[in-house]
This record gives C-alpha cells, sequence and structure tokens, in this order.
C-alpha cells in the first residue's frame, strides 16, 4: 500500500467513524421519537422503519451502475447529502407525511453511501491489506455506534422535543462531515482488485454478476446470515428475551451492550485467527457459533426458576453473536472485492447491500409475526436450522472460490516462504548427509 492510499484511507476511516457516531445518537429512539414524542402512533413509526427498507431497495439495484460509471466518491457525496437533509428533517417533522419523506430521505441516503464507501475502501487498500481495513471500518462503526448512543441516552428528554431535534441536528452534521472528508479524498485512479471474474461473457453488470456462481452463492449465504442474526435483534429476539426468558428491558440493554462490547474487544484478536484460515471454514465456523447462541437462547426460555441463569444464557447469546460478526468483517466485504471483476466493483458492493437490506426487511417481519402469534419453539428450532445452513452453505461455496479468494494473499505469501525456508533446511540436512558419505 503507498503512502497515498494510506492516508486517504485513514480519512474515510475516520468519517465512517464520525457518521456512526451521529448515527448513534438517533437509532435507539427512532420510533419512540415517532410514535411519543411527535405523537404519531406507533403505526406511523412503523411505517417509516419500513420506509428506511424501501428507500434502500428502490437505490440499490441502480447504484452500483453508477459507482462503476462515475466512480465511488461523488455517489458517496450525494448519498452523505440525501442522509443529512433527512436526518434534520426527521428532527423537525410533525406530520406523518414529512416524517415518511425524511426517512425515505436519510434511507436512500445511507443505502447510496455503503457500497460507496465499500468501493472506495477496495480501491485505497491491497489484497494483502483488505482484511484488516473492513475490520476496522467494523470496529470503528460499532465503537461510534455504541458512544453515540451511550451519550445520546444521557442528552434525549421524551417530554422535551426540542432534545431530540438536538440529536438529529449532530447527526445531520456528522453525515456532513463524513462528505467533507472524503469529498477531498485522492483516490487511486484504477482499482485494485483482481480480475478474479472472466469479464469477457455475458455484457452488463448484472448478467456477469448472476453468471457468477461464486458470487451468487455468497448472496445467498449473506441472506440467510443477515436474516439469521442482524435481522432479529430488534424483533424476535428482543420479544424472545422479555417475553419468554422475562428480562427486564434494561437488562436489554445489556445484552445489547454486551453485544458491543463483544465486537469492540474481539475484533482485532479474532482477525489474527481469521487471516490464516480458509475463508469459507471461518464462515462455517460462524454458523456453529451463531447455533450454540441460538440455543443458549432457547434454553434461557426454558430454566425460568432459575432468573440469574437465564439472564446469563442470553446475555451470552448476544455476545457469541457479537463474536461471529467480529469474524465476518474481515471475511465477507474482502471476498465480495475478490470475486469482483475489477470494472465491477461497485455493482458487486452493490448487489450484496441489496441483499442485505432484504434479509433486514424480511427477518424482522418474519421474527415479529413469529413472536406474536406466540411460536417461540419454532422460531428457535428455524433459527437454530439457519445456522446451521450458514455452515453448509459456506463449505459449499467453499469449493467454488480460487485458493486466492480462499486464503488471504499476504498469508499465502507467508506459507509459500515458509515453504521455501523449509525446502532448504530440508536440502541443506540431504547435502550435509551426502558430504558425510563421500568423506567415509
Amino acid at each position: 500500500m503507498t503512502t497515498a492510499m494510506g492516508a486517504a484511507l485513514r480519512r474515510i476511516q475516520l468519517g465512517n467513524a464520525l457518521s456512526a457516531f451521529g448515527n448513534g445518537f438517533t437509532v435507539p429512539f427512532l420510533f419512540i421519537y415517532v410514535s411519543q414524542v411527535r405523537d404519531l402512533g406507533a403505526s406511523t413509526a412503523g411505517i417509516v422503519l419500513a420506509t428506511f427498507a424501501v428507500a434502500a431497495l428502490v437505490v440499490l439495484p441502480f447504484t452500483g451502475r453508477v459507482i462503476d460509471r462515475r466512480g465511488p466518491l461523488p455517489v458517496a457525496v450525494a448519498g452523505t447529502v440525501s442522509a443529512a437533509v433527512g436526518s434534520m428533517g426527521l428532527g423537525l417533522a410533525d406530520s406523518q407525511s414529512l416524517v415518511v419523506a425524511a426517512a425515505a430521505a436519510l434511507g436512500a441516503g445511507i443505502a447510496v453511501v455503503q457500497p460507496s464507501l465499500a468501493t472506495m475502501i477496495v480501491w485505497c487498500s491491497t489484497p494483502s491489506t483488505r482484511s484488516r481495513a473492513f475490520a476496522t471500518q467494523f470496529f470503528l462503526n460499532n465503537l461510534g455506534l455504541g458512544v453515540g448512543g451511550l451519550l445520546g441516552g444521557q442528552l434525549v428528554d421524551t417530554s422535551d422535543p426540542s432534545s431530540f431535534v438536538r440529536l438529529f441536528a449532530i447527526e445531520s452534521v456528522m453525515f456532513l462531515v463524513l462528505g467533507a472528508a472524503i469529498a477531498t479524498v485522492r483516490l487511486p485512479k484504477a482499482p485494485k482488485v483482481e480480475d478474479a471474474v472472466p469479464t469477457d461473457g455475458a455484457k452488463g453488470g448484472w448478467r456477469t454478476l448472476l453468471a457468477d456462481r461464486a458470487m451468487v452463492q455468497l448472496c445467498v449465504l449473506g441472506f440467510v446470515m443477515f436474516f439469521a442474526c442482524y435481522g432479529q435483534f430488534e424483533s424476535g429476539l428482543a420479544a424472545f428475551a422479555v417475553e419468554v426468558t422475562r428480562i427486564s428491558p434494561a437488562t436489554l440493554g445489556i445484552a445489547l451492550a454486551a453485544n458491543t462490547a463483544a465486537i469492540v474487544l474481539a475484533q482485532f484478536v479474532v482477525l489474527k485467527l481469521v487471516e490464516r484460515r480458509r475463508r469459507s471454514r471461518v464462515i462455517a465456523l460462524v454458523g456453529v457459533i451463531w447455533t450454540v447462541a441460538w440455543v443458549a437462547a432457547g434454553i434461557s426460555g426454558l430454566v425460568p426458576g432459575a432468573h440469574g441463569v437465564a439472564t446469563a444464557l442470553l446475555i451470552s447469546t448476544y455476545a457469541l453473536f457479537g463474536i461471529g460478526e467480529s469474524m465476518l468483517a474481515p471475511t465477507m466485504a474482502p471476498l465480495v472485492a475478490d470475486l469482483a471483476p475489477a470494472r465491477l466493483v461497485g455493482q458487486y458492493n452493490s448487489a450484496f447491500a441489496l441483499v442485505k437490506q432484504l434479509a433486514l426487511a424480511v427477518g424482522p417481519a418474519v421474527g415479529g409475526l413469529m413472536a406474536g402469534g406466540g411460536m417461540y419453539v419454532a422460531y428457535i428450532v428455524m433459527l437454530v436450522v439457519c445456522s446451521l445452513g450458514i455452515s453448509g452453505l459456506a463449505l459449499r461455496m467453499g469449493r467454488r472460490l480460487t485458493p486466492a479468494q480462499e486464503i488471504p494473499p499476504r498469508v499465502s505469501a507467508v506459507r509459500a516462504k515458509g515453504g521455501v525456508v523449509r525446502a532448504g533446511k530440508e536440502a541443506g540436512r540431504t547435502e550435509g548427509v551426502e558430504r558425510a558419505k563421500v568423506s567415509v
């Protein structure tokens, strides 16, 4: 990595961390703000949350093509402006139509920024540094969200709407800071991604992507993954924790904090282990860890008499999810980049972001319906099966990956160097034996 690439990457990461910090001020309180503070009701709050997903699903199919044609920088800047306008609009809106319109602008802006930033990180890293770059991004995102949420909780007052206006204003400013940070980045003229997929086949980004069997399998895997973990935090799992495990909302907050703490504390320790392993096997291991997490959640609902044990099991569930997430951060996004042809990096990143949004739209809906119907046993069984499915899908996908896609290049180089050293030692020992024979 050149000095210029390193400087650009640091600026991108700093801006991204600040925007996550601003986002943390509002995310935990959005439902309460719309339903209670603005007195628009729970149904309107649900519509607002759904609008985020709908806006993302509308813009993402076109985002990748624009990124590949115009570059990620102008697309990212446009996304930050849209997000800033939407965030400030939410703080000032006092009617259902205005709140929904602001949510659409915010959701579309965030959806556009995500694949743009991912593409910029790809361009500003090399195959050997990409895993660490994405792990750093994930670490800073969670740290920013956690710190922002803690500070936002101290500033907010449900009896004072102006306190929420301040929160949304902070978030809006942080998006503008992100836009200013990346607007001054000097990107490399060409992306540093090797053409892992032949580009002389079907023309067109979507046709090329759909013809890439490894990428299609990764998208299917990603959907199951986001559905079974991220899509359940705010719906089925929260309902299960309160209704079945019988923990208090305050304890649920501690469980969420345990998830963030696990990510922040484990990220770079896990990174050293992940960099030495095949990516498909790392993802398969995450499926096993999440299976244990869902089993622990299920058991927590079977021991209502032992409240301390049940609470510990539920908190462990969230912590195990965090460990799995920290293993995925340096694995999934770099794999998407290594699968992408150099001319379609934006398309591949946008497609994967689209899959994520679909899962995050379907996951809470399914979890909420099952929780609302009291189908908690079926709910846990479904997610245990999904987690085991993650392991199976990952191992199956691994058969289609090349050695360079499976093992990060830096590790491959180290192994190759080790092999040369071992071969040299063996040759030296053999030469010594031959000399001994001659002397005899």
